[in-house]
């Protein structure tokens, strides 16, 4: 009897054991990187959308994928350690948001897959020589912010059309960003005979000095450049703003959504899901040079109203109309 227990107790044991054994022979979930300047709260609803584009191609995070984050907290010094250290921790495909962000990423690796989102022309940035033939590892999404800042100073001069004086807000620490910025303004102010002065900020307390420096510079209104630092201040910004009476054009919806008078842009969100979609492809097996840079097409006009009533400006019919969504 006592024999015939101890056998059943070895056969529940083996029981036991095996699946535990089977487990461990089991391929190992692949790993996205993700590397980004700004901090997780900060991006979350962006993260989101991301997740979702991934799961369009099969992988749901922590199931079949697992994602290693690094965020610089907009220490962007730190961005090229924090991309080395993705390298290391072996991860299949690494996927960035922002321009600096991509070339950090594209300087600590040449062999693993890199998806980019980028508001500026990757090929000018130097992330790929041309919008459909990539180079060996790099391919990503170009949500054309930057591109669009003609016709966002066109709107905010319709919005407020006694503007002669335009303040734009830049963060010179963001090079290429920052110089496509000014060189498209320059342009369209001068086509529109609208005068603009430029203004950097790349700390939280250079946001509150220029802001101070408007009781004394007194622009019409104020066009805030595409850039990853100034996203991340969008709440500084709408309450500085708001507190000195000045119409903002703001690049991303967020912005307006929160306060910000009026933003158009490439739909972020899109990019973002579609940033997911290309991670999904490459571990999937895809190379990254298959994969022709996608540029977003889907544009954005928000306006809100009761920042416009508060600030005294009738928002024209045509506008209205023209507006992806109006927020009362």
């Amino acid at each position: 009897m006592m024999q015939r227990r101890d056998f059943i107790t070895l056969l529940g044991g083996a029981a036991a054991v095996w699946p535990l054994s089977a487990r461990a022979q089991q391929p190992a979930m692949p790993v996205v990187g993700f590397l980004d300047a700004r901090s997780q709260d900060a991006i979350r609803e962006r993260l989101r959308a991301f997740r979702q584009g991934l799961k369009d191609k099969g992988y749901v995070e922590g199931e079949n994928v697992t994602i290693t984050y690094r965020f610089a907290n907009n220490q962007i010094d730190q961005l090229p350690a924090l991309a080395a250290d993705l390298v290391r921790h072996g991860a299949a495909v690494i996927a960035t948001a922002g321009d600096d962000v991509a070339l950090a990423a594209k300087a600590a690796t040449t062999t693993i897959p890199l998806v980019f989102i980028a508001s500026q022309d990757p090929v000018k940035l130097g992330l790929v020589t041309s919008m459909a033939r990539l180079g060996a590892n790099v391919t990503g999404i170009n949500f054309f912010t930057g591109e669009l800042v003609a016709k966002r100073l066109e709107i905010l001069r319709e919005l407020v059309p006694g503007a002669a004086r335009v303040a734009v807000l830049v963060n010179r620490s963001s090079a290429p960003s920052a110089e496509t910025t000014l060189r498209d303004a320059e342009a369209a102010a001068r086509a529109m005979q609208l005068q603009i002065q430029v203004f950097d900020a790349g700390t939280r307390q250079e946001i509150e000095a220029v802001f101070a420096s408007f009781a004394r510079e007194r622009p019409d209104a104020l066009f805030v450049a595409s850039d990853t630092f100034l996203t991340t201040r969008r709440v500084q910004l709408v309450n500085l703003a708001a507190r000195h009476a000045i119409p903002t054009a703001f690049p991303n919806r967020e912005s307006a959504e929160i306060g910000g008078l009026m933003s158009y842009g490439a739909s972020i969100s899109d990019a973002w899901r579609q940033s997911g979609t290309y991670v999904g492809q490459v571990l999937k097996g895809t190379k990254p040079a298959d994969l022709p840079v996608v540029q977003s097409s889907k544009f954005e006009l928000v306006i809100n109203v009761g920042t416009a009533r508060m600030l005294g400006l009738t928002v024209p019919d045509k506008l209205l109309a023209f507006a992806d969504e109006v927020i009362e």
